[in-house]
């Protein structure tokens, strides 16, 4: 007893070294394809605002907005929770929180829009705009009035608008430059992308920025819009959206689905256009596992459905748009684009409620995990970064508190990005 026995094997030190270097280029690549999450926060939203109509009081007049049609069509916890079906012991946290998001901070993530929502415009004013959107996004960020992250939505790669559209990005960024910096916060998107060298152009126009403005190699960064079938599946059969991350070179933040562009280049009718539908479900589900484990976030499109007019529609609408952010949420879509101010109430109302009504047993299972005591269900160290992941975004968004987590857990959020993969 106490003495070392020598364990029997048969493989030597130079197999494992053969097979090592054999694997070599595989293990480099791995990191580099997929380097995990990024750690950073993950907005819930983008808020598309098109160029002539973004003002300084842009992110403040939505929040004002949507306060107001609460107050007019659900003036407390119990009308809200009426409507949307919220459950009782849930209505008045997720009803206060929503109310002291929309004061505190409305909007998340902000795209000034010289793509669809801005349209075709003699070039003289559109370098305006563009010199206008740089003039008023560095100045929201110098005086705090800024969304977490904003940018511009430029027009695409294709032939027709393509000088345009870099045009404008090239104007966008110089004046941001001029105004003392490109912000933190800073996020563009390319839209209606359809083949990998579109995205790689996009890197290539980033590249020449950065040197000619002596930036960091890799700070533009930008994501990728995916609004046609081509982006989907190439003419070979093959997913295009994953080439798509490949040609990005790192450069690519997040992948957002367009639904009403794609759903009509799939010859779905407009009244049937919805994020919800099949071939909606089928181009996610390609991105989700194209993205998975790059580093490269998802988003989720919009409903044209605007809760406007009378009571009774507006909560219809409300009923429709709360049920779309659920179901997405449930799909692991953690973002989403609205369209219209009366739209927050709901996105933050489904959001909140998600990351609430799971709070208590998500900490249950991480402590039991963390403790290896057991108990109901199973977990492996997957699960326990899903965990970590799920209360991270949950205290991102404002959903719930640190102490909410600490207090069961004894969990710091140091301990969560650790635990979630996010730890650099």
């Amino acid at each position: 007893m106490g003495q070392h026995r020598t364990v029997a094997t048969t493989f030597d030190e130079a197999l494992k070294e053969r097979v090592g270097a054999s694997l070599a280029d595989v293990d480099a690549d791995l990191a580099r394809r997929y380097p995990g999450d990024p750690g950073t926060r993950q907005p819930v939203h983008t808020v598309y605002v098109p160029a002539d109509a973004f003002a300084p009081d842009t992110v403040r007049s939505w929040g004002d907005q949507a306060l107001a049609a609460l107050d007019a069509h659900a003036p407390d916890a119990a009308a809200l929770a009426a409507v949307l079906g919220i459950p009782d012991g849930l209505a008045g946290s997720v009803y206060e929180r929503v109310r002291a998001k929309l004061e505190r901070e409305p909007v998340e993530d902000l795209r000034i829009d010289f793509e669809d929502g801005y349209g075709p415009r003699p070039g003289a004013e559109e370098d305006a705009a563009a010199v206008r959107a740089a003039r008023l996004v560095a100045r929201a960020y110098e005086n705090g009035t800024a969304a977490p992250y904003m940018g511009i939505r430029m027009k695409c790669m294709e032939a027709a608008v393509r000088d345009r559209g870099i045009r404008t990005l090239d104007i966008f960024l110089t004046g941001l430059m001029e105004a003392g910096g490109l912000p933190a916060g800073l996020v563009l998107t390319l839209p209606k992308v359809t083949y990998a060298e579109q995205v790689t152009a996009m890197v290539r126009l980033a590249e020449e920025f950065e040197k000619a403005r002596g930036l960091a190699a890799g700070r533009i960064r930008f994501e990728i819009q995916i609004e046609t079938t081509q982006a989907v599946l190439g003419a070979d059969g093959r997913a295009t959206v994953a080439r798509m991350i490949d040609a990005a070179e790192g450069r690519a933040t997040s992948l957002h689905y367009g639904t009403f562009d794609y759903s009509a280049s799939c010859g779905v009718g407009a009244a049937q256009q919805s994020p919800d539908h099949p071939v909606a479900d089928h181009a996610k589900a390609v991105m989700q596992v194209a993205a998975a484990g790059t580093g490269v976030r998802l988003s989720d499109g919009s409903t044209n459905v605007l809760p406007v007019g009378p009571t009774r529609q507006v909560h219809d609408a409300w009923r429709l748009h709360h049920g779309l952010v659920r179901r997405a949420l449930e799909r692991a879509y953690y973002q989403g684009w609205d369209m219209h101010p009366g739209h927050l109430p709901t996105r933050y109302a489904a959001v909140y409620a998600f990351y609430r009504e799971g709070l208590a047993q998500a900490a249950e299972r991480l402590t039991a995990y963390m403790q290896r005591v057991g108990g109901s269900v199973l977990d492996e160290p997957a699960t326990a970064r899903a965990l970590s992941g799920y209360l991270l975004r949950g205290l991102d968004c404002g959903a719930i508190d640190s102490a909410e987590v600490t207090g069961p857990t004894g969990l710091t959020r140091a301990d969560l990005d650790l635990l979630a993969g996010r730890a650099g």
